[in-house]
């Protein structure tokens, strides 16, 4: 299991802070890599606000009692004093970024961001971009540098207007035959984003022109294919990093990439690190 997080002032203690409109607390990331299962169960919730955004494979949910099943693309809100109950399952190849916060106008700020006060689940679709948001507030609440509680706020900011932007361009194709091509094609890519995919084959075996599968492909997802090959490489390769002692070399071609140097471009591209300093930031925790 893969596990980041951040606290501010190092406590992991849950708080409100009054005194300034939008406050950030801690955040971090949970990937599942051979733990079974990782349940939470807050009864009473917290004192500050959760936001979770689930960047691959599912999560386990319960609201009022009831399970509902969160696939990759959705975040979940939870609010101050709320119950939290939510399980990862290390079958599901979970991966989750979170963020608390806190503040004396964060229900305005939300609602600024078109966030509803009963949103529970908010469809957003998968993106790098996200990701790159938590790893950042990750970052600036380890290493506290000047102003890092204003920029931390900006950050959470700059995420509340990409899922404002998301709420306001839902998919457009909502039948039960795109769900279930999106669907199929995901499970196509987990299981071979390690080869040369081809976007024009794969869309002419099921039936449909290029363009059509690549627009409905990124009104449910958030993403192009390409991208979402992407972002499963990267994830992949991260996970390679962290947890074996392959070369760069040999991961490049582990995860479909033939030529070690374009991996550590496109590596660096996405993550901010070459894949030898992501190692080495991650080894040396």
């Amino acid at each position: 299991m893969y596990i980041n997080c951040a606290y501010w002032n190092n406590t992991r203690q849950d708080f409100k802070n009054k005194k300034k409109p939008l406050f950030v607390g801690s955040c971090g990331t949970y990937r599942l890599l051979t733990r079974p299962l990782l349940p939470t169960h807050r009864p009473r919730g917290r004192l500050d606000f959760q936001l979770l955004y689930i960047a691959a494979g599912k999560a386990h949910f319960f609201f009022q009692g009831v399970e509902q099943i969160v696939p990759a693309g959705n975040m979940v809100i939870y609010r101050p004093k709320e119950e939290q109950k939510y399980r990862y399952y290390g079958s599901d190849q979970t991966e989750v970024f979170w963020v608390h916060f806190t503040g004396n106008n964060v229900k305005n700020i939300m609602r600024q961001y078109g966030i509803a006060d009963s949103a529970h689940v908010i469809y957003t679709g998968t993106s790098l971009e996200y990701k790159r948001i938590f790893t950042r507030m990750i970052e600036e609440l380890q290493m506290c540098k000047e102003n890092y509680e204003e920029l931390l706020v900006l950050l959470l900011r700059q995420l509340f207007i990409l899922i404002q932007r998301r709420i306001l361009s839902p998919p457009k194709t909502t039948n039960n035959f795109w769900e279930s091509e999106i669907e199929l094609a995901t499970t196509y890519f987990h299981e071979h984003y390690h080869t040369a995919i081809s976007i024009e084959s794969y869309a002419s075996s099921r039936g449909m022109s290029t363009s059509w599968f690549i627009r409905g492909f990124k009104e449910y997802t958030g993403a192009t294919p390409m991208q979402y090959i992407l972002s499963i490489r990267i994830t992949s390769a991260q996970s390679l990093l962290e947890t074996t002692e392959y070369s760069v070399a040999e991961i490049s071609q582990i995860v479909g990439y033939e030529n070690p140097l374009y991996f550590s471009r496109i590596f660096k591209k996405q993550s901010g690190l070459s894949p030898s300093e992501y190692r080495k930031q991650v080894w040396s925790k």
